[in-house]
């Protein structure tokens, strides 16, 4: 790590951690409230869209990803992955918002400034600009949930050949390949990885898929699984993973499964390890962090949600189509503080 010290002297109105569609709606409000904003991002723009399958289509429609009013332009009834991503690419051009990418924030901390007033010092570092810290009066916290996937403890999880994510499906052509879940994501990607010419195996813990998954991928999956063309175990759960095989255990017996590779698609969650940092509060059970449900301010005051990150382990239960408000909301109330 670089001993270069990162500029700190301006006190801004609000840092907002994270830039994905949450993080970028609340920037644009507090730019729309000509209040001082900077964007802190550890990776890359909308970095959980980045990491969506290649070819993936969205449920919603576009007006519904819209951010700051500026229009979503396509000619398809739901857009793709790379047109989302040029959309925000062109929301941050268009507000002209200040977003720092690459920094990844250690701690946020209390401070106090010269006059006493109380700050939070927000503590970065990027590999190649050093580390410092950004003072702010407040802090937005939307970080999302898609970069902790919902592990399941099970021996051979780190494997190479194991992911947690999927991308795109011909690299499997020809290949054994279990994908376990029973939601969107491991429907979509059984599909794709089917029509590729994998030789696909679907493993759910519950006896149906999930009642969430798309209207029109749902007879698909069900009609595949039905005619033989993916296999599917339910009410299975994976206990083992090895280089060649996977040991299930359904209905009280196990079965060894041939596998060349695994997509381990059971869900996310916020980051709670960066939360507990910077003092936030989190339910054990739940992963849902302390906050006020009228103005999302966390137990540290100051500190304020967006997205994501509010739902702890039921990350279905928030998508950009309503997260895109929480942004507005919390600056709302920063903005009435600070005035």
């Amino acid at each position: 790590m670089s001993k270069k010290k990162i500029n700190s002297d301006r006190v801004r109105d609000v840092i907002v951690i994270g830039a994905g569609p949450a993080g970028l709606a609340a920037a644009i409000a507090a730019r729309k409230a000509s209040l001082d904003c900077e964007t802190i991002e550890r990776r890359t723009l909308v970095n959980s869209i980045l990491n969506f399958p290649t070819n993936m289509v969205f449920f919603t429609t576009p007006e519904l990803l819209e951010l700051g009013e500026l229009p979503f332009v396509t000619p398809y009834a739901k857009p793709t992955r790379d047109e989302a991503l040029r959309y925000y690419r062109r929301v941050v051009d268009t507000y002209d918002l200040t977003v720092k990418l690459g920094y990844e924030v250690v701690a946020v901390r209390p401070h106090n400034g010269h006059d006493g007033e109380s700050l939070l010092a927000v503590d970065i570092s990027h590999p190649k600009h050093g580390q410092g810290s950004l003072m702010s009066k407040t802090v937005v916290v939307a970080v999302g949930a898609y970069e902790c996937p919902n592990l399941l403890n099970v021996p051979g999880e780190s494997l190479p050949h194991v992911s947690h994510y999927y991308t795109e499906a011909h690299p499997y052509y020809r290949k054994q390949v279990m994908v376990v879940g029973g939601k969107n994501s491991a429907a979509e990607a059984a599909l794709e990885l089917y029509r590729a010419g994998a030789h696909v195996t679907l493993v759910h813990r519950w006896s149906e898929l999930g009642t969430g998954i798309k209207y029109w991928v749902r007879p698909d999956i069900e009609n595949r699984i039905q005619e033989g063309s993916i296999a599917a175990h339910f009410e299975s759960r994976v206990v083992e993973i090895n280089t060649s095989d996977v040991v299930i255990e359904k209905l009280g017996k196990r079965y060894t499964l041939s596998t060349e590779a695994v997509f381990l698609l059971t869900g996310y969650h916020p980051d709670t390890a960066m939360l507990e940092r910077f003092g936030v509060e989190v339910d054990a059970e739940t992963m849902v962090p302390s906050h006020n449900p009228e103005t999302y301010e966390t137990n540290v005051p100051n500190v304020f949600l967006a997205g994501q990150v509010l739902s702890g382990i039921h990350s279905g239960q928030i998508f950009i189509e309503n997260g895109r408000f929480h942004g507005s909301m919390v600056i709302q109330e920063v903005a009435r503080r600070l005035t």
